[in-house]
C-alpha cells in the first residue's frame, strides 16, 4: 500500500460484477488498511512525562523575571533613568542582561557593542528541561569578552533542592576559577504554575533554598548568587535573614531604584531594572565596576 494510505487504480477488465462489488471490496480494503494503522500507532508507547514536571510545563516562558511584572508591576524605569540615579548616588556600575531559551541566538558580538559586559543564561529548570540554546548564548557570550554564569529556574514543589541543584550542576551550572565564570544562581520566583509559594511553608522554602544552596557548594565550590524579589521572598520565606552571609544577591525591581531589599543583605549584589532595552533579555546592573565583576567571578 503507498505510503499516502490510498488504493492504486486496478487495470481495467472485462469480467462483469454485481452491482456495489467494487465499492465494498475498496471499503474492506481501507477497513483493513485503517486497522492495521491504529495497531501500529497502539504499539508505540506514549512519551512519558519526565518526573518533576507540572502540568502544562512550558520551561520556554519561564526565564528570570517572567513571573515579577505581573505580581508587582513596573515602574517604566529607563536605563537613562537608572544611570541618572546611580550617578546621583556616586555608583559606579557595569551592564548586563540576562537570556534564555526565549531569545534564541544571541548576537552577542552586538550585544557587547551596546555595552554588556555580564551575562547570566539560564540553564535548566526543575529536573525535565535544559536550555536548547544553552551552549550558544553560554559560550557565546564568554567568547567576545563578557564574564558569564548560568542560573537553575526553581520549581520547589517538583523535587528537593539537592536533587535540582545536582541536575543544574550536571548540566552547566558548573564553575570555574577563570576570571570569566560568575558563580551559578538560583531563580527563585513566583510560581508560574499555581501557588505563589509552590505550595511550601515558609520554613519549607528556607529549607529547600538552603538543600540547593548547600549542594551547589559542595559540586562547585560556590554558594550561588540567588534571584528574587523582595516581596516574594518575604511572603515565601518569612523574609529570612540567613543566606546573606554566603550568597550574593540578584534582586529584581522594574523601577529607578532598587528599593527596600530582602533581610540579611546589605546591598545587592545585581539588580534586574528592567526586562526590556538595548541588550538582549533583561537589562541588569551590577554593583560596581568591572573588576568587582572580575572578582566575583573569581570567588
Amino acid at each position: 500500500m503507498p505510503a499516502s494510505g490510498t488504493i492504486p487504480a486496478r487495470p481495467r477488465t472485462t469480467t462483469a460484477r454485481r452491482p456495489g462489488t467494487l465499492a465494498l471490496r475498496r471499503a474492506a480494503t481501507a477497513a483493513a488498511c485503517a486497522a492495521l494503522l491504529v495497531g501500529v500507532v497502539a504499539a508505540v508507547p506514549a512519551q512519558a512525562a519526565k518526573p518533576g514536571t507540572p502540568a502544562g510545563f512550558h520551561p520556554e516562558q519561564d526565564f528570570a523575571g517572567s513571573t515579577v511584572a505581573a505580581h508587582e508591576g513596573r515602574g517604566h524605569a529607563s536605563a537613562a533613568d537608572t544611570a541618572s540615579a546611580f550617578a546621583a548616588l556616586a555608583v559606579t556600575q557595569t551592564k548586563g542582561m540576562d537570556v534564555s531559551g526565549y531569545q534564541g541566538n544571541v548576537a552577542w558580538s552586538t550585544a557587547y557593542a551596546n555595552g554588556g559586559r555580564f551575562a547570566y543564561v539560564k540553564a535548566t529548570e526543575g529536573t525535565g528541561y535544559t536550555n536548547p540554546y544553552f551552549a550558544q548564548q553560554y559560550n557565546g557570550s564568554y567568547s567576545v569578552g563578557m564574564i558569564r554564569g548560568a542560573y537553575h529556574f526553581a520549581l520547589p514543589n517538583a523535587s528537593s533542592g539537592a536533587t535540582q541543584a545536582a541536575y543544574f550542576v550536571a548540566h552547566g551550572g558548573g564553575w570555574s576559577k577563570d576570571g570569566k565564570t560568575l558563580p551559578p544562581a538560583l531563580d527563585i520566583e513566583y510560581n508560574p504554575y499555581g501557588a505563589t509559594c509552590y505550595g511550601l511553608s515558609q520554613a519549607g522554602m528556607v529549607s529547600w533554598i538552603r538543600d540547593f544552596s548547600n549542594t551547589v557548594h559542595t559540586k562547585t565550590g560556590r554558594y550561588p548568587t540567588i534571584y528574587t524579589t523582595t516581596d516574594w521572598w518575604n511572603t515565601c520565606t518569612g523574609g529570612n535573614a540567613s543566606f546573606g552571609a554566603t550568597n550574593p544577591l540578584w534582586i529584581a525591581r522594574y523601577s529607578t531604584s532598587v528599593g527596600t531589599l530582602p533581610a540579611g543583605w546589605a546591598y545587592q549584589t545585581i539588580w534586574q531594572y528592567s526586562d526590556s532595552g538595548t541588550l538582549p533579555g533583561d537589562q541588569n546592573y551590577f554593583n560596581g565596576a568591572l573588576d568587582r565583576v572580575q572578582a566575583l567571578a573569581n570567588g
